[in-house]
Formats: C-alpha cells, sequence, structure tokens
C-alpha cells in the first residue's frame, strides 16, 4: 500500500476477500481479488470485457502472452470476459512473492490493456 499507483487495500468480511485496486494507465484502475483458501492463495484480476469483435484474434493473442507470463495466465469465463489469474501454494508465499504477483499484475495491465482492447473492440479504450 506504500506504492504511490495503489489506491486502495482492503478485506471484504463478507466475502472473505482481500483485494488490492491500483491506478493504471488506460484505464481508471485494475483490482486484484485475492483469496485465501487451505493450501493455496489464489488471486484474480478482471483484464477486459467480452469482445464486440471477433474474439479469435484476440484469444490467440492473448494465448501467446501466456507463454511469457511467471505465475499468471489469462483466462476466459462462460461470456467472454477476460481474467488474469493464478495461484501459489502457502508454503511459497513470503511478502516477496506477493510482492512479485502484484508486479507482475501490474505490468501485464500496464503493457497489454491498449493492445487487447484495440483486439476486443477496433479502438485503443
Amino acid at each position: 500500500a506504500r506504492q504511490p499507483w495503489v489506491q486502495h487495500v482492503e478485506y471484504d468480511v463478507e466475502l472473505e476477500r482481500r483485494y488490492v485496486r491500483y491506478g493504471c494507465e488506460g484505464r481508471d484502475a485494475a483490482t486484484i481479488y485475492f483469496d485465501l483458501h487451505e493450501r493455496t492463495l489464489r488471486y484474480e484480476l478482471y483484464f477486459l470485457p467480452a469482445p464486440t469483435l471477433d474474439p479469435a484474434p484476440l484469444y490467440a493473442w492473448l494465448l501467446r502472452r501466456n507463454r511469457d507470463l511467471y505465475g499468471a495466465c489469462f483466462a476466459i469465463d462462460d461470456a467472454g470476459e477476460v481474467y488474469l489469474n493464478g495461484r501459489v501454494a502457502l508454503e511459497h508465499l513470503t511478502d516477496v512473492e506477493l510482492d512479485r504477483i502484484i508486479g507482475v499484475l501490474y505490468e501485464c495491465t500496464e503493457l497489454w490493456f491498449g493492445a487487447a482492447c484495440r483486439l476486443a473492440f477496433g479502438s485503443s479504450n
């Protein structure tokens, strides 16, 4: 939370979910949701709504990006919306690892959101 780009860090008691909201280029903000399970920490970031253009080029592009990611991957839900998600075993979770997870998701959003929007909607945002 001490980073200038972090807007909000909170724990939602009702959902039993933690989240970090941060500012980024090309969109108002992005939020990483953290779900603590018995043996793992699962994390997810809503990346992009379902594309209005043919989704095949976007999905192929996202699969190619997955090859370069560490600790996260792009995924789509049943509605075609795009997420970045991953999980880490609690035995490997340290402050350094949590910082790396947040950094990877932040970097992906900063680097690839604009290009993904162009493929999904034919615009820069």
